[in-house]
């Protein structure tokens, strides 16, 4: 049916498919009794679908002016959540909470660089212990080997966009291809023909895409060609108006992006022997095939670059428009692949019996700020995306505004799987917010701390709170007097985080409120850790 997928088709197929053979298995199973409202279901499977680096504001469901993404917007046919937040913004710390469904502060995964301690209860080993088959595919990131999986096939770190290695029990082995498209074909592998039938299923699978470099696959090669995407307004920020960790970080495209590593442009400055080596080391994955092609699509390019001889903002402007795109081509190929999986599971009747979730380990900088990259607390990397579908029990069309963070989805997935959630996790199940219910208790404010520096991208430690309207954000390192201090951001009137407002006297009633909320936070989710303010 190819990544267009007509809801006219997917809805036939279920009339003519029934329930299949796959879903009449569940019948077996005890009735679901963490979900209100769910009519008696069985326990559903659950398939749940996550990239990295995927900013929101490169989702049409979410209101992208740069591209579109109909397979992921399958929001449409289930819930959306506007207010999605991280708590670490980092790949493997994101991954820890999910796992875990506490703060890193908690799970002890603070960083990329520590090891996660798998002995610790994850919601897959629960998942697991109560009837479920677990697997994971994908990136994982965690540098221990999973556990608490049925099967897993994982990426080494952050793994290689063209034929990539993958870590397995039996040792590692390499594929041919490109990572998205082998990343689903091993999910559809293990759905058609490794799994036991006669459970429910947790699948995760977590691709790598649309994280740095940013190879984009041969099917997505000339996408965009000819076009100008559009350039966030605060492309050419200049930092003034807030605290020194916003003018003191290394992660600008104007100053900080590899040209051949991050832009293709290649062969590299001559006295650049870093970017010529981390290029050389991408070149090497290329089959003679894949090369050739890629050459063939990016040295017209390349050529064209070194005529209009840019200089100033006129480079970063060029550089934003060969790192945007490349970064689409990414996220088109997710989708495709969504796509796929999507098609399967109507195919094999089992999609009135999954949910589907769709997110990303945090947002990521698309330009905004200057900057690629994530970790901040500014709002484009704080966002996660987080849409769900489950027919029959999340109304098509719902939104979700409550603010929700990644400690949320152990929680969901426990409920879903009618299993108690551990006392000791700190998130909440959203399922009562899938089905549409208003949760009068539910929280008002999050919790954010980022701990890794010094550390690449320089980005400072921090920690803060955001409310509906509001955010506050302590810097702490007190070996530079430039890498203190505090911000605060009135969302409403600079949602683009331009101007802090900490030290305007209109707002000191709301900078002291939100100071003695930030302290409730760190007391309610046990955070001792880092410089405590005043």
């Amino acid at each position: 049916m190819g990544p267009k997928r007509m809801m006219d088709r997917r809805q036939a197929i279920r009339l003519t498919a029934g329930l299949g053979a796959g879903a009449m298995a569940l019948g077996s199973l005890p009735v679901l009794s963490g979900c209100a409202g769910s009519g008696g279901r069985r326990r559903p499977n659950i398939l749940f679908i996550f990239s990295d680096d995927h900013a929101c504001h490169a989702i049409s469901a979410y209101g992208s002016r740069i591209n579109r993404t109909p397979n992921i917007d399958l929001a449409r046919e289930g819930a959306i959540f506007r207010n999605s937040f991280c708590s670490n913004g980092i790949c493997a710390p994101s991954r820890a909470v999910i796992l875990t469904g506490k703060h890193s502060h908690i799970n002890g995964k603070i960083d990329n660089a520590n090891m996660f301690d798998m002995s610790q209860p994850t919601f897959n080993k629960m998942m697991r212990e109560a009837g479920y088959q677990t697997a994971m595919i994908g990136k994982w990131h965690l540098r221990a080997d999973p556990q608490g999986f049925d099967y897993w096939h994982v990426l080494p770190g952050q793994g290689s966009y063209y034929n990539p290695d993958f870590r397995t029990p039996e040792g590692t082995m390499r594929h041919t291809g490109y990572v998205t498209d082998i990343i689903t074909d091993l999910t559809l592998d293990w759905l058609q023909n490794g799994r036991d039938e006669e459970k429910p299923f947790m699948m995760m699978c977590q691709h790598k895409a649309p994280h740095r470099s940013w190879m984009p696959g041969p099917d997505h090669l000339e996408m965009f060609e000819g076009e100008t995407i559009p350039e966030p307004d605060n492309l050419l920020d200049d930092y003034t108006g807030r605290a020194g960790p916003a003018s003191r970080q290394e992660m600008t495209l104007a100053d900080h992006a590899y040209p051949a590593y991050d832009l293709k442009i290649t062969p590299a400055a001559a006295d650049n022997e870093r970017d010529q080596n981390m290029w050389r080391n991408l070149d090497a994955r290329f089959t003679d095939e894949q090369r050739a092609r890629w050459h063939e699509v990016y040295d017209p390019r390349n050529e064209e670059f070194r005529q209009m001889n840019l200089t100033g903002d006129d480079r970063v402007r060029y550089y934003y428009q060969r790192y945007i795109k490349d970064y689409l081509r990414c996220i088109a190929s997710v989708d495709d692949n969504i796509g796929h999986l999507l098609d399967w599971l109507d195919e094999s009747g089992l999609a009135d019996d999954t949910i589907v979730i769709y997110s990303s380990d945090q947002g990521f900088f698309l330009g905004d700020h200057g900057w690629y990259d994530k970790r901040w607390m500014y709002e484009e990397s704080l966002r996660m995306p987080f849409v769900a579908r489950w027919p029959g029990v999340i109304k098509e069309g719902t939104t979700v505004d409550h603010m929700i963070q990644n400690i949320d989805y152990a929680p969901t997935f426990l409920d879903a799987a009618g299993i108690d959630m551990p006392a000791d996790m700190q998130g909440e199940s959203l399922l009562p917010l899938m089905q549409g219910h208003r949760e009068r208790n539910w929280r008002e404010s999050i919790y954010y701390h980022y701990y890794e520096f010094p550390a690449v991208h320089m980005v400072a430690r921090h920690y803060g709170v955001r409310t509906e309207r509001y955010k506050l954000i302590y810097y702490y390192y007190p070996d530079d007097r430039y890498l203190n201090g505090w911000e605060m951001f009135d969302l409403e009137r600079d949602p683009r985080e331009m101007n802090s407002v900490y030290d305007d006297p209109g707002y000191s009633d709301i900078r002291d409120d939100l100071k003695i909320e930030l302290r409730r936070l760190r007391t309610h989710y046990n955070d001792t850790t880092g410089d405590d303010f005043q």
